[in-house]
């Protein structure tokens, strides 16, 4: 299997697996508030759905997707991006929601399915390779998805797609300093991870100045904004303190993660 077939398998399971969970909730638990401050699980979906709609438009009518950016960006300085992206789908009921997202799923993934390497493909930033696209969509699904698993106390067993993620996390750690107008420190860093499998996973040269070790999920939770540093097992220097601080793996403006101890 290729790179591009297996993110397209993964992005499909980790798609399955906040389904299995978000399906059995009932309406009130569709309304709990989840970390995200002013967004309930109803929200969290609805993102997912909007966006994973946007995807496909990106992929399969890129100027169809540049006028929506256009629309998105006038939303932003009017009613905001949350009523612009969420009213909608906020005025469905539960049940309805759910098919939503399963639709839009699907559109993504038959559009996905034409992508090959070395295609390129227009977003919320700079343009990104076919990989690097469904990898951020595998991010989101998963990182959301952590939302509503602390919101609803639901348990998710991590799994080994965590690699993608932690991949694109190292990846863009230069962009984490771009994003806020900031030149990354000098030194390379290396990152060595331990998978849910049990596989150690790593990324940089073995000469790098420093190392970040410790779990994949742990790593994954700070890149992603989940979790602050001081409240996973990662081990790391000055360094990667420095990054891992301002670890951004998403588009969009500079964002803050949640404070130590908000786990």
């Amino acid at each position: 299997m290729g790179e591009l077939d297996e993110l397209r398998s993964d992005l499909a399971g980790e798609q399955e697996a906040l389904d299995s969970i978000v399906a059995g909730l009932d309406d009130e638990e569709w309304a709990s508030a989840t970390p995200s401050p002013g967004w309930t699980v109803s929200d969290q979906i609805g993102h997912l759905t909007y966006f994973d709609g946007t995807a496909a438009t990106a992929i399969t009518d890129p100027e169809a997707f540049a006028a929506g950016l256009e629309e998105l960006f006038a939303a932003a300085g009017g009613i905001g991006v949350d009523a612009f992206t969420l009213d909608a789908f906020r005025a469905l009921p539960p049940a309805r929601q759910l098919e939503a997202w399963r639709h839009n799923r699907q559109v993504l993934a038959e559009a996905a399915a034409v992508l090959t390497d070395g295609a390129r493909v227009p977003w919320y930033g700079p343009s990104m390779g076919a990989r690097s696209f469904l990898t951020a969509r595998l991010m989101e699904v998963w990182a959301h998805g952590r939302d509503i698993v602390d919101a609803v106390g639901a348990t998710r067993q991590a799994s080994d797609r965590l690699r993608h993620i932690a991949q694109l996390g190292y990846l863009t750690r230069g962009w984490s300093y771009t994003v806020r107008g900031e030149t990354a420190p000098e030194g390379e860093i290396r990152l060595v991870l331990t998978g849910p499998s049990g596989q150690t996973w790593t990324w940089g040269p073995d000469d790098a100045a420093e190392t970040v070790e410790g779990s994949a999920e742990g790593f994954c939770l700070v890149v992603t904004q989940r979790r602050h540093l001081d409240d996973t097992d990662l081990v790391v220097g000055d360094l990667g303190r420095h990054w891992l601080l301002r670890a951004q793996a998403f588009a969009g403006g500079p964002t803050d993660g949640p404070a130590p101890g908000n786990s």
